[in-house]
């Protein structure tokens, strides 16, 4: 008689599975048995970690939230002088290729209220230290709160501009495109253009 072995996933597996599911379908088509089966798992193992969809919902979200926002943000944050720190987040984010279509199916789902809050925690964190940023450039508290605007609205376009107009920004001259994005957005000597 053969012993049937059961993959043992995690809870952050199953947040990540939850992820990739949202990123390829949105977030209206999570659902736990399909999830389930594309894990090769029962349902029972969902249960072992999540109460509802919603709670795996939350968890995909702060995985979300920590991966793209807190971590990022730790990382660029060890560079001491602020117009490097602002440099190494643009590159970062304008070259993960994988982030753009996650966020957009994520927002898209801001129907469902727990979604809709992690899309402004994360929106709050995200202009809140790219105001910061731009203060310790020497901007005004005005200027830098416009400033972390204008970037985040550059960073939402670049990614609405991957997803529908792919052949507008041909992959040959993003590098070029990066530097030009880089060196309007980052005023020298605290100095907005």
């Amino acid at each position: 008689m053969k012993r049937r072995v059961r993959a043992f996933l995690t809870a952050e597996r199953w947040a990540e599975a939850a992820l990739e599911s949202i990123a390829g379908q949105g977030v209206a088509r999570l659902a736990v048995k399909p999830l389930a089966e594309e894990l090769g798992v029962t349902r029972g193992s969902f249960y072992w970690h999540f109460s509802s969809r919603e709670a795996l919902l939350r968890a995909a979200l702060d995985l979300w939230e920590r991966r793209e926002t807190a971590d990022i943000i730790a990382r660029v944050e060890r560079k001491a002088d602020p117009r490097e720190r602002l440099e190494a987040l643009f590159r970062e984010v304008a070259r993960d290729r994988r982030a753009g279509p996650l966020y957009l199916a994520i927002a898209a789902g801001c129907e469902e209220r727990v979604v809709a809050k992690a899309v402004r925690r994360v929106a709050d964190k995200r202009l809140g230290f790219l105001a910061r940023c731009y203060a310790s450039l020497g901007l005004t508290p005005e200027q830098a709160r416009f400033q972390a605007i204008l970037a985040y609205s550059a960073y939402l376009g670049l990614m609405e501009l991957r997803r529908d107009a792919t052949h507008a920004l041909k992959q040959a001259e993003f590098e070029a495109y990066l530097e030009h994005l880089i060196d309007t957005l980052i005023p020298w000597a605290g100095k907005v253009r």
